[in-house]
This record gives C-alpha cells, structure tokens and sequence, in this order.
C-alpha cells in the first residue's frame, strides 16, 4: 500500500485526518520524502515552511 500524503502541508500520515493542518484532502502520488529530527532549526525546513517534526513529501501531486 502507498503511503498517503497531505496535500496541504506535505506530512505523511496513516490518519483520516491530517493532524497539522485538520484537512482530510490526500494523495498517494508524490515524489522524494525528507524527515526533520529538529524541523526548527533546519534551514530546508524554514524553506519548506516546515514547523513541525515529521515524515514530509517534497513533492505531491
């Protein structure tokens, strides 16, 4: 089974519901993962506009 992914905010997630943004709109077409340990002091992350630590996508369909 693919892995879903927010369309919002880019987190992979397992739940009907994202729990960053509280959407439920996924897609299980994306393109290279990244995961921030400290998303706060990560300079990708700020570009990004990550805040939160976490399994993202960098690319969603």
């Amino acid at each position: 089974m693919k892995k879903k992914v927010c369309r919002n905010c880019k987190l992979f997630t397992e739940e009907n519901m994202c729990p960053i943004c509280k959407k439920d709109a996924f897609s299980t077409q994306w393109q290279g993962r990244i995961n921030f340990v400290n998303a706060k002091e990560s300079f990708i992350a700020k570009q990004m506009g990550v805040e939160e630590n976490g399994e993202y996508a960098i690319k969603v369909r």
